[in-house]
């Protein structure tokens, strides 16, 4: 396996995965989780550290092969579907997913991954590694 020849920024993404975490939830229930939820997002506003974030719709196309087929590719039935993300300036990934823990919505079944952002993208940080 080649040595990771990129750099991170600083930055990490937190893509929230599960776009149905609130099935079964009474609006009462909701509604108090989703007031911690923003909370939570003030805090990191508050921090400085929030770049951005976004929810995400829950329909997409998927873009795939050399003649760039195009099919409906988001399943957001799947918890596995990346409902929303951050962006935040924390250049720890143990930071990252120090702050992501703390989401209310974790315990109700969402889930969290966690990426550094890197300099360029693997290929090119390969290029430049391999010119010296």
């Amino acid at each position: 396996m080649n040595p990771n020849t990129q750099q991170t920024t600083g930055e990490h993404l937190l893509l929230i995965r599960g776009t149905h975490w609130n099935s079964g939830l009474s609006p009462a229930e909701l509604q108090g989780i989703m007031t911690d939820f923003y909370s939570w997002v003030e805090g990191l506003q508050s921090a400085g550290i929030l770049r951005g974030a976004q929810p995400l719709m829950e329909e997409g196309r998927l873009v795939t092969g050399p003649q760039g087929v195009v099919t409906d590719g988001v399943f957001a039935e799947s918890k596995e579907a990346i409902a929303g993300y951050f962006l935040l300036a924390v250049a720890s990934t143990d930071e990252a997913v120090r702050l992501a823990h703390a989401c209310p919505i974790l315990a109700h079944g969402a889930q969290i991954e966690v990426r550094p952002i890197a300099d360029l993208c693997r290929p090119m940080a390969d290029v430049k590694a391999f010119q010296g």
